[in-house]
C-alpha cells in the first residue's frame, strides 16, 4: 500500500492505493486541487466567488463540477427542509470567519435555493448571494478523486480529507472517530468497504476567542445562528459528497432518524460528549 499526503482543502489529504504508480498518485491530487480553485471562497478569483459576485445581475458559464455541486446542494436543501444551506457565506463573513471580497451590507442576500440552472453549464441567481461550499465540496473533492484513481486502474484504495473519508475496492478499512471528550483519543466504529462516512466536531474549536463556523441556517436572530456543541456527529453513505453535506443536518436535527437520511440511504451516527 502507497500513501502519500498534501495540504489541501484547508485540511491534509491523504490517499492510500494498492500500487506505487505515482504518476496516477499525482492525477487524484491535482483533481482535488482543481476543485479546492473552482470553490474555494478564500480565493477571490475562484469560479465560486464569481457567482457570489455577478450571478444575481447576469447569467454565468460555469465548470461542470461546480453545476454538479450546486445541484445536489439543493436537493438536500429542498430534503433537510432548509438545515442545509450553502447560503449562509455573508454570516461567517460577519463573524471574521471568512474573508470580505464583497460588501454585501446594501443586498437582501438569497440562499442556495436562489440558484437557477439556465443550461448545461450556465446559471444565475434571482437574488444576490454569497454561498459557501465549505460544507459539502471536500466531500466531492474526495468522490472525484476516487473516480480518477479507478479510471487508471487503481482496484483498491482511500482518500481521507480531514475526516471526510471514502474507501473502494475489496479492502476493508478500520474506521476511528475522535472522542469528542477526550480528542487524542480515538474510537473504533468497526470497519468500511466500499463506502464513505463524514464527520463534523467541534473538538479544536477556541469557542470562548471567537464565533462557531457551524451555522444553523434557519435562525433569525445573528446571535443564536452560531451553534455550539460538544458531540461529534458521522454519517455514513454511498459518496462522500452526500456523507459531508449530511453531518450538518444531523449537527442541527439532532435526530438520527432524520427523514433525510433514508432518502439518501445514508446512516446517522452521534457520539455523546
Amino acid at each position: 500500500m502507497t500513501i502519500r499526503c498534501q495540504a489541501l482543502l484547508g485540511t491534509f489529504v491523504e490517499i492510500a492505493i494498492d500500487s506505487d504508480d505515482s504518476l496516477v498518485m499525482d492525477d487524484a491530487f491535482s483533481t482535488i486541487k482543481q476543485i479546492q480553485d473552482l470553490m474555494g471562497f478564500h480565493n477571490p478569483l475562484s469560479e465560486l466567488n464569481q457567482i457570489n459576485r455577478w450571478a444575481h445581475q447576469v447569467s454565468l458559464q460555469v465548470h461542470p463540477w461546480t453545476i454538479e455541486v450546486l445541484r445536489i446542494a439543493q436537493e438536500i436543501y429542498k430534503q433537510s427542509n432548509g438545515l442545509f444551506n450553502c447560503g449562509i457565506g455573508y454570516r461567517l463573513v460577519t463573524a471574521g470567519l471568512l474573508p470580505r471580497h464583497i460588501d454585501y451590507s446594501e443586498y437582501e442576500l438569497g440562499g442556495i435555493e436562489d440558484i437557477e440552472f439556465t443550461g448545461p453549464q450556465t446559471l444565475r441567481a434571482s437574488k444576490p448571494v454569497c454561498l459557501d461550499l465549505g460544507g459539502i465540496a471536500k466531500g466531492f473533492a474526495v468522490d472525484k478523486a476516487v473516480e480518477s484513481l479507478m479510471a487508471n486502474g487503481i482496484k483498491s484504495g482511500c482518500v481521507n480529507a480531514g475526516g471526510d473519508l471514502r474507501v473502494f475496492g475489496d479492502t476493508p478499512r478500520s474506521i476511528q472517530i475522535r472522542n469528542p471528550n477526550q480528542p487524542s483519543q480515538l474510537i473504533d466504529i468497526g470497519s468500511l468497504q466500499n463506502g464513505a462516512i463524514a464527520t463534523s466536531g467541534l473538538y479544536f474549536a477556541y469557542r470562548d476567542q471567537q464565533e462557531s463556523y457551524f451555522i444553523n441556517p434557519l435562525a433569525q436572530d445573528e446571535s443564536e445562528a452560531h451553534i455550539q456543541f460538544s458531540d461529534s456527529y458521522s454519517v455514513l453513505a454511498h459518496e462522500c459528497v452526500y456523507a459531508d453535506a449530511l453531518t450538518k443536518v444531523l449537527a442541527l436535527s439532532k435526530e438520527q432518524g432524520h427523514p433525510c437520511f433514508s432518502h439518501f440511504e445514508a446512516q446517522a451516527i452521534r457520539i455523546a460528549a
